[in-house]
């Protein structure tokens, strides 16, 4: 008995073509995520952050032109932080932006780990 459908129970299945403007209109309907590696890299500053008793709560938006991913102190108040990924922006101002509660863009950039190193200059009053 020999096997000859090359390793797929449907030997047909991979004969299967599917148009490029098909492709890309259903990647089109999906709505914006960050990816493993870009959670990866918020979800340890958020821990860092309620390690430091900053934040305490977040939540991610998935929506069709952007993902975001906003930070409370309580959770009942408005988030004190939003990370937001909006790729129509990354030719031009940078796909990732930190947005103060106020709405104020504190930092715009390229890539993450940068845009998200505007948490880490902190300064910190000193007594003499």
């Amino acid at each position: 008995m020999t096997d000859h459908s090359g390793g797929t129970e449907d030997g047909e299945a991979s004969g299967i073509l599917i148009p490029l403007h098909e492709a890309r209109n259903a990647r089109l309907d999906q709505p914006v995520r960050f990816d493993r590696r870009e959670l990866d890299q918020i979800l340890r500053l958020y821990g860092r952050m309620v390690a430091a008793n900053e934040w305490r709560d977040y939540a991610i938006d998935h929506l069709t032109d952007r993902a975001v991913f906003s930070v409370f102190r309580r959770a009942s108040e408005v988030p004190l932080f939003q990370i937001v990924k909006d790729p129509r922006l990354a030719r031009r101002q940078g796909a990732f932006a930190v947005i103060a509660a106020g709405g104020r863009i504190l930092k715009r950039g390229q890539e993450l780990g940068r845009v998200l190193g505007v948490f880490d200059a902190k300064l910190k009053l000193v007594e003499a």
